[in-house]
């Protein structure tokens, strides 16, 4: 059995989407330390006509110390779904899938969030079906994994009974070969190459959100993500 990992994300891009074809389940870190600065666990980019599109959650975190990603609460004072949806609308007027893709993203936005873990794994499921990706997503908390490090990937491994864990290769620096082998977990390090698609508004821009390519290219993207794993 083949795992991989990832934090929950808004809107991943389409490496996330990759590892988890790529892998029978896909776990996603949320008794975790939710990062310092900024990061994409709240944000990602889209594009419009004047380039880079930033979509961001609003999210309380001064005077809250470290946070674990599950605790993190938005904050709902300022009207940022509408914001969202607007700019999506806008710019992905033309797009070739939009019906079908807003109106699920406006399902998702339609809902009373309080915790952006809700919101993103929300979102990740509605990308997921969108993309064609058929793997199968759990929670850290739901398989009650523990550890920092190699340790809760060890631990991950443990409680699904999975033989292999899927990485790319830039994890390779923070991960422990020996606890990995001790634990009797193989490593597959997968290729990975940003996809290359037909994008609205002008010159092409690596590494969006796959909001983007689910607009753009509906249901062939799960083959363009396929083959971001392929020699070029």
């Amino acid at each position: 059995m083949i795992v991989s990992t990832h934090q929950p994300i808004f809107l991943p891009w389409p490496g996330f989407f990759f590892k988890a074809m790529k892998s029978d389940c896909m776990v996603l870190l949320d008794n975790v330390q939710y990062p310092r600065g900024r990061g994409w666990m709240n944000r990602n980019r889209l594009k419009g006509a004047r380039g880079e599109l930033w979509l961001t959650v609003p999210v309380y975190r001064k005077k809250r110390g470290l946070q674990c990603i599950q605790d993190v609460l938005i904050c709902n004072d300022t009207r940022w779904a509408v914001k969202h949806l607007r700019g999506v609308r806008q710019s992905y007027a033309n797009a070739p899938y939009r019906d079908s893709v807003f109106h699920a993203m406006e399902r998702v936005y339609s809902r009373a969030h309080t915790k952006l873990v809700s919101v993103n794994l929300e979102l990740i499921h509605m990308l997921k079906d969108a993309l064609g990706v058929e793997n199968r997503t759990l929670l850290q908390s739901e398989i009650g994994a523990n550890g920092k490090g190699t340790d809760l990937i060890v631990d991950v491994c443990k409680r699904l009974g999975a033989d292999t864990y899927l990485a790319f290769r830039p994890a390779e620096k923070y991960l422990d070969a020996d606890k990995l082998e001790k634990g009797g977990i193989r490593v597959v390090y997968a290729p990975f190459s940003p996809p290359v698609y037909p994008q609205l508004w002008g010159d092409f821009i690596y590494n969006l959100s796959a909001l983007d390519l689910a607009l753009t290219c509906g249901p062939k993207s799960a083959q363009i993500i396929e083959s971001c794993g392929e020699d070029r």
